[in-house]
């Protein structure tokens, strides 16, 4: 199994879709138009990112399901 509804087996730990999509839609946002010119965020104002995957977790030791421990999606996973 490769996939869930919720989660990517990237062969050493599911990543949630969620957070993955989340944090590719932040690294791809544009600068903003102002006045005419561009407005680039401030190095001095970083603001906190979230470090590295959001790789799940299995609930317990059955390995039945998955939670994500950013956003706490959880999912049952079948044929496990």
């Amino acid at each position: 199994m490769d996939q869930t509804n919720h989660f990517f087996n990237l062969g050493y730990g599911w990543l949630c879709k969620h957070c993955s999509a989340a944090d590719t839609e932040a690294k791809h946002q544009h600068p903003t138009v102002r006045a005419g010119f561009f407005s680039h965020p401030d190095p001095e104002k970083k603001e906190s990112e979230p470090s590295g995957l959001a790789l799940a977790t299995w609930t317990d030791s059955s390995r039945h399901a998955l939670t994500c421990p950013r956003c706490g999606i959880e999912e049952t996973i079948r044929d496990a």
